[in-house]
């Protein structure tokens, strides 16, 4: 059997996306070649790959084989493009970057600017996940590197400090609340809220705390931003919670309050997270260097 790098890529973009039509929409293929390139590998291999249902597609056994082998082989050539783009200017390195939404929003623009800026060889694919998610994503290899709350199991991944998210309640100046110091989750739960979109890495961490008090959030809105949250909190229209640095922003010009919250969850560690270091690709090596050297510095992400 003879599988070239088009097909291993295109077969691993199936998996990754559990879909054939979305797998061949990222390998940049159209949908009869993608087809035709997946049952020519079957024929080839005599099993199949791919067991295809109404909900999308997952790997057979030989397929996990394949995925397997798929991802290794993948990995070295993103070793090598890595490395060779330190000498050449005319080839690209990609780096596969998940984060969660804090990091995403408030901590990452600073931090990666500069990067990019010298790296104009460096493509980076970036993706905001939960923790949760991220740790499965990058222990499969479908991620170089990621950046998770220290409110999930890591596993066997390798951590490196990032920075510290401090989650607090954000409400209108003249609210009750905005005199108070501190607040526990528990005690405002059942309040109208403005929440950030649907599939939000954040708000799903917050529906899943506030299905564990008891109550679900009940929202009125929701914004795709911080700043929307705040702009929406400060005109009465409910509660928020974001992230103290964004809340920190939006109150130079906004007329809100932040309270923080007296729960542990509120208060997260985030870690840059990777399978193993010294085996990343070599750019990919570098921008882990930079990111925990950025904060390490003093970066504004502490701020």
């Amino acid at each position: 059997m003879r599988f070239d790098l088009i097909d291993l890529r295109l077969f691993f973009l199936v998996v990754e996306t559990g879909s054939i039509t979305q797998g061949a929409a990222r390998a940049n293929m159209a949908l009869p070649s993608a087809s035709a390139r997946l049952r020519g590998m079957e024929a080839a291999i005599g099993l199949p790959l791919l067991e295809r249902g109404r909900r999308g597609v997952r790997p057979t056994p030989a397929g996990d084989a394949l995925m397997h082998h798929a991802r290794i082989v993948l990995r070295q050539m993103e070793r090598m493009r890595g490395e060779l783009g330190e000498y050449s200017k005319g080839l690209k390195a990609h780096i596969r970057l998940l984060a969660n939404t804090a990091a995403m929003t408030e901590f990452l623009p600073q931090a990666l600017a500069p990067y990019l800026a010298r790296h104009p060889n460096v493509d980076i694919d970036l993706k905001e996940r939960l923790s949760s998610d991220i740790v499965k994503a990058v222990a499969g290899g479908f991620a170089e590197i990621g950046i998770i709350s220290d409110a999930v199991d890591h596993g066997a991944l390798q951590l490196l400090p990032f920075a510290i998210d401090r989650l607090v309640l954000v409400v209108p100046r003249d609210h009750p609340l905005a005199r108070e110091p501190r607040v526990a989750f528990q005690d405002v739960v059942g309040q109208d809220f403005v929440g950030l979109s649907a599939g939000s890495a954040l708000q799903d961490y917050l529906g899943e705390h506030a299905a564990r008090a008891g109550q679900p959030l009940s929202f009125r809105v929701r914004m795709r931003t911080f700043e929307g949250v705040c702009r929406m909190v400060e005109h009465g229209v409910g509660l928020g919670i974001v992230p103290e640095t964004a809340a920190k922003k939006c109150r130079r010009s906004m007329a809100i309050r932040a309270v923080r919250l007296t729960d542990g969850w509120a208060t997260r560690r985030l870690s840059l997270c990777m399978r193993e270091l010294d085996q990343l690709p070599l750019h990919a090596r570098d921008l882990v260097g930079h990111l925990a050297g950025h904060l390490a510095a003093g970066g504004t992400a502490h701020s």
